[in-house]
């Protein structure tokens, strides 16, 4: 999964926001030592909430159930300030190899078969905007859009690298029209190839070589976004890269090496650290990859924990995992953003109308789904930025 990182989309179909709005999003954002700073030079902390697509169909989810300005409202009412919105490469893949984009109803038709119309149906009646001609690029546009008119940021198995660098400098080249664009993800969760037997490398001398490569296009097609870095082993490991230590090869990750150093930042994924006990876990936690944040760091450097979540069922929003992650990431002055929005998949795992019990939404994304969930990322969300 690639990420349009914490950021806001493209207005094409819909009209001008106001100029008054680009004041108050303050960028181009940059980063000094281990924060972020928005342009007037104030302190921005990254808290918010992960919206997915679903994989087959390539668009945000939720939309045959309530309108994309009933989302974008619910997410503005726990006053997150980002949405970290995921896009596929396929769908640029498309573009590119094939020139154009694919409409909504093919792609829907495509995606879910037999049900594939009725889900269409439903997505263009909830939100006007909406069209028969309308691609899933533009649908994007819309999401973000709307995320813009209410002040919010937009900050597999085996993939074809070079078509992986040339989708995220397509985004890149593409976004920067946008005047609230903030920062782009890379790539998430980096993995060990699925394939038994895999020849592919992964290692830490491999993620220099691509990471520095794809950053580089990246800044190159905008230089006034922010970048971010993942670790490997599903983005829970950045140990090497504070320290600048040996690669491999003679790599080494030295931040002041990049004429953008200002605008690199670190992320991590955690779902299961700590298990038991919040204290006896806390500091390896810190020390796979937020000591980055230490004064002592070779490369100090914002670091955000841009996954982690838990079941809303069965009381895990209080058991001993969510309440320390509420306790520390504030406690260290880093972003968030919780895994995950939404209540439903169009599709998932092969099954229709898939059920996300993690998805702070209920199934038909009309409401909460834990109320108890929610008072407890408000406190969060809070205790960061006080």
């Amino acid at each position: 999964m690639n990420q349009i990182l914490l950021r806001q989309f493209w207005p094409k179909d819909v009209a001008t926001l106001p100029s008054l709005l680009y004041t108050f999003l303050n960028v181009p954002f940059k980063t000094s030592s281990r924060w972020v700073l928005h342009s007037t030079s104030a302190i921005f902390i990254y808290v918010g909430v992960n919206w997915p697509d679903a994989g087959e169909d390539m668009i945000p989810g939720g939309l045959q159930y309530a309108s994309v300005e009933s989302i974008v409202t619910k997410i503005k009412s726990l006053k997150m300030k980002i949405i970290r919105l995921a896009f596929p490469i396929e769908m640029v893949d498309d573009i590119k190899d094939n020139g154009r984009d694919i409409a909504l109803q093919q792609t829907f038709h495509k995606a879910l078969a037999g049900k594939g119309e009725s889900i269409y149906q439903s997505v263009i009646k909830n939100s006007p905007q909406i069209k028969s001609t309308t691609t899933r690029l533009k649908v994007f546009d819309a999401v973000a859009a709307e995320l813009s008119r209410h002040g919010i940021y937009l900050g597999d198995t085996e993939f074809n690298t070079e078509k992986w660098k040339r989708g995220l400098q397509y985004m890149a080249e593409h976004t920067k029209k946008w005047s609230s664009i903030i920062s782009n993800g890379l790539r998430n969760e980096l993995r060990k190839p699925d394939k038994a037997g895999s020849s592919l490398p992964y290692n830490w001398q491999v993620w220099h070589d691509q990471n520095v490569a794809a950053a580089n296009l990246v800044n190159a097609a905008n230089p006034d976004i922010l970048i971010f870095l993942s670790g490997l082993d599903y983005d829970t490991k950045l140990t090497p890269i504070r320290g600048a230590e040996d690669l491999g090869g003679g790599r080494r990750f030295q931040k002041s090496s990049f004429k953008y150093a200002d605008e690199l930042v670190l992320e991590l994924n955690n779902y299961r650290t700590p298990a038991s006990d919040c204290d006896s876990g806390k500091n390896g936690f810190w020390n796979n990859g937020f000591k980055a944040l230490d004064a002592s760091a070779k490369n100090r450097m914002l670091v955000v924990l841009t996954e982690f979540g838990f079941s809303q069922t069965n009381g895990f929003y209080y058991k001993v995992f969510a309440t320390c992650m509420r306790r520390i990431i504030p406690e260290w002055d880093a972003g968030w953003a919780v895994w995950v929005l939404a209540g439903s998949y169009y599709i998932r795992a092969g099954t229709h109308d898939y059920e996300e019990t993690w998805g702070l939404l209920n199934h038909d994304w009309s409401d909460w789904r834990r109320a108890q969930a929610i008072t407890g990322l408000r406190q969060m969300l809070a205790a960061s930025l006080k």
